[in-house]
């Protein structure tokens, strides 16, 4: 069955990094788009980045934009976000998720799995 596996998360200060990663398995990793998105509590689920089958075309939202990077490793099934310059606000819950829907897709609506979740806590 397909398992999608994050990891990297924890306590950061603010203007300090993180960098998570998701394993994926039971898919043809390469043939999905992945995003990451987070869930902070008591908001809805908001989407940060995303990234194409073969990571040549990438989209983020505006928070995330110049300061998150999403990346992908193809040969280890894995998709990266580098998390730079953190607030207070990024505290969140951080999914990854994968679409078989072309491009890089920005709704959550277009992915078809999900991971458990990683906490991402960033102190001021």
């Amino acid at each position: 069955q397909v398992q999608l596996v994050e990891s990297g998360g924890g306590l950061a200060q603010a203007g300090g990094s993180l960098r998570l990663s998701c394993v994926a398995s039971g898919i043809t990793f390469r043939s999905y788009a992945m995003g990451w998105f987070r869930q902070a509590p008591g908001k809805e689920r908001e989407f940060l980045a995303a990234i194409d089958v073969s990571g040549s075309i990438s989209d983020y939202t505006d928070s995330t934009r110049g300061r998150f990077t999403i990346s992908r490793n193809n040969a280890k099934n894995t998709v990266y976000l580098q998390m730079t310059s953190l607030k207070p606000e990024d505290t969140a819950i951080y999914y990854c998720a994968a679409s078989t829907w072309g491009g890089a897709p920005v709704t959550a609506n277009f992915y078809d799995d999900w991971g458990q979740g990683t906490q991402v806590t960033v102190s001021s």
